[in-house]
């Protein structure tokens, strides 16, 4: 993808990822600060970054121009974060609920920090690819630790979680400016390539 039809989706998708980075923070912070002792408290809030990085996921998709196998893959991750993320509000009031929750939220990382991979490595002309490389591979790290970590409270699942949300928040809005200021500067040079060619 060479041509100036890059297209606009590639180019503002730092926009995306900026936005997905922002709450990924935000929602990572809010239950350091107040991790409770509510299991429905805590599924819902990681309910809500299951299903808005699912939808976004499965926009992408469509959006983003990738070979057919890494655009099923990645539907299929956005299709399992959505239902991950909608479970998740489910009532859990048996034993086992804590480890559940934690399953379920272990799961979800685990298959979008591997789609993120992928598409960073499928689609050349995404800005600054090398950090979807990494907060993919970060996810699946995260995804990793919270399925294998021996929890037993909710107190600490949403304190590894929550750790985990802020690290990958941060990691995507450093991600996201970086891209931003890849895409000015593409834009910017074939401005100025431009230029000459329309002053004659």
């Amino acid at each position: 993808m060479t041509t100036i039809e890059t297209p606009s989706v590639i180019r503002n998708l730092w926009k995306s990822a900026l936005a997905l980075g922002v709450l990924t923070l935000a929602l990572g912070a809010a239950v350091l600060i107040w991790p409770g002792d509510s299991i429905v408290v805590a599924s819902a809030v990681f309910g809500v970054y299951l299903l808005v990085s699912g939808i976004a996921q499965a926009i992408a998709a469509f959006a983003v121009d990738m070979s057919t196998a890494s655009r099923v893959l990645f539907f299929i991750s956005g299709a399992l974060s959505v239902a991950l993320g909608y479970f998740a509000f489910r009532d859990f009031n048996n034993g086992a609920a804590v480890w559940m929750l934690a399953v379920w939220i272990g799961v979800g990382f685990i298959f979008q920090g591997v789609t993120a991979t992928l598409l960073a490595i499928d689609v050349p002309a995404l800005p600054e690819r090398g950090w979807y490389i990494f907060v993919g591979i970060l996810t699946v790290i995260a995804g990793v630790v919270t399925i294998v970590w021996p929890i037993s409270s909710i107190v600490v699942l949403t304190i590894v979680a929550g750790a985990w949300l802020v690290v990958i928040g941060i990691t995507e809005i450093v991600g996201a400016l970086s891209a931003r200021r890849t895409v000015k500067k593409g834009e910017r040079r074939i401005t100025e390539s431009l230029a000459p060619s329309a002053a004659s």
